[in-house]
């Protein structure tokens, strides 16, 4: 049975502790969030060895493999829409739409190789790190717009990723990292 997408809209993240994972993006500096991703991409290959980790729990709940796929996809997403906000030519750019659920079910998550999905975890996970480490101290606040048009600033996006990654490790079962 397919998964039913998940179409709530996750911005309040910014605003207030996550009531499920108890992660609080909003408590959350943006020059925190490379140690916090980096200590994440390290908890997933635990994860990824785990014997049931293409089971799902229930018809509506991604497997840990998914979740782990997911995680890596948004570490990539992430990189392309941070490259768009500090590309000094664009001005308020819109990010490309990605629907993580049609990815999901196209990339075949949970066919993939668990081995291969935790070390591209860590390497993805390390250069989003960088990236943010880089980002120059007048460029904070530099803009962009999701394709339904939330509006965010560099600062406002690293806070409110880092949320998607601790979220679903405390789906797995995962040490919060």
């Amino acid at each position: 049975m397919p998964i039913t997408p998940d179409t709530k809209n996750w911005t309040w993240v910014l605003e207030r502790e996550c009531p499920e994972c108890g992660f609080d993006s909003s408590a959350t500096r943006a020059a925190e969030v490379p140690a916090l991703l980096r200590a994440n991409a390290a908890a997933w290959p635990a994860v990824l060895g785990r014997d049931d980790v293409r089971v799902r729990p229930d018809d509506a709940t991604w497997s840990p493999l998914e979740y782990a796929a997911h995680v890596r996809d948004v570490f990539r997403i992430s990189q392309v829409r941070f490259g768009l906000m500090l590309d000094r030519e664009l001005v308020d750019p819109e990010f490309p739409n990605w629907d993580q659920d049609v990815t999901a079910v196209e990339d075949n998550y949970n066919e993939q190789d668990p081995v291969a999905v935790a070390a591209e975890i860590g390497v993805e996970g390390e250069a989003l790190a960088a990236l943010l480490e880089a980002v120059p101290a007048d460029a904070w606040n530099r803009q962009g717009l999701r394709s339904d048009g939330s509006l965010f600033t560099v600062d406002t996006l690293a806070r409110y990723i880092i949320h998607d990654p601790v979220h679903h490790l405390h789906d797995v079962g995962g040490d919060r990292a």
